[in-house]
């Protein structure tokens, strides 16, 4: 097991319950689960991988739900994922010092924090044209950092979409949703080619755990509406999480 029986036990009851709120807006969840992990004291070198291939199951459930609902955007995605898949890559190609990581992880998670608050990032009845060069250079940034510290990207990009009014609510989650599960295979793939792979043999347990939550999410959230006290909960979460991360 990563950590002590009982704290395991204890992550594999609180896993589902963060997958199921990040599929609810259309993200893989891996802020949550990487949060989750630093607070129950995970190793750093199996947190990165761990956490996209989570991603992948349950970002892939997400985008199915939003898909047939109809909310996805092929032209906004293709903006954004032309130039994030190469850089996702590349960030997962690379090995960051320790403390570096936790670093830059505890800044993402402050967007997943703003992001289950409703501050940052709201839906406009104005929707803009993105421009391709937007797109690109957007993606680019999101992606390289998605692959460099295992995130899928997908917390940062849809409040970027929701600021910047490139599309609605919904419209945000599908895009978020494909653009995460892209970026998470390139991030794993980078890391595999540089035999930088940590998994063991919980990870299908944990992925199996995570699609329960992630597909009562995806659904909910593309028919119906999250709960915010769950929401405000996993919120704090993410903040104790932060404050580890800054402070070790």
């Amino acid at each position: 097991m990563p950590v002590e029986p009982s704290l395991f036990y204890l992550f594999l009851a609180i896993l589902p319950v963060v997958a199921f709120l990040y599929a609810a807006v259309g993200h893989g969840g891996a802020s949550g689960y990487l949060a989750l992990m630093s607070l129950f004291s995970f190793m750093p070198e199996t947190m990165k991988p761990t956490a996209l291939l989570l991603n992948l199951f349950v970002a892939g459930i997400a985008f199915y739900h939003y898909y047939r609902s109809g909310y996805f955007n092929k032209k906004l995605f293709l903006y954004f994922a032309i130039s994030s898949i190469p850089l996702a890559f590349f960030g997962g190609t690379m090995n960051i010092d320790a403390d570096v990581y936790k670093k830059i992880l505890a800044i993402l998670l402050i967007f997943a924090i703003l992001k289950m608050l409703n501050i940052f990032g709201k839906e406009s009845n104005t929707v803009k044209e993105v421009r391709l060069w937007q797109g690109l250079l957007v993606g680019a940034f999101i992606g390289f950092f998605s692959g460099l510290i295992g995130i899928g990207g997908g917390i940062i990009l849809s409040p970027v979409i929701l600021l910047l009014h490139w599309g609605n609510m919904k419209e945000a989650a599908a895009v978020s949703a494909l653009f995460i599960w892209v970026n998470s295979a390139a991030g794993l793939a980078g890391q595999f080619s540089n035999n930088g792979m940590v998994l063991n043999e919980w990870s299908v347990v944990m992925v199996a755990i995570a699609l329960i939550g992630g597909t009562l999410g995806g659904y909910y959230g593309s028919k119906k509406m999250s709960n915010n006290r769950l929401r405000y909960l996993l919120a704090f979460v993410l903040v104790l999480a932060s404050l580890k991360l800054f402070l070790t």
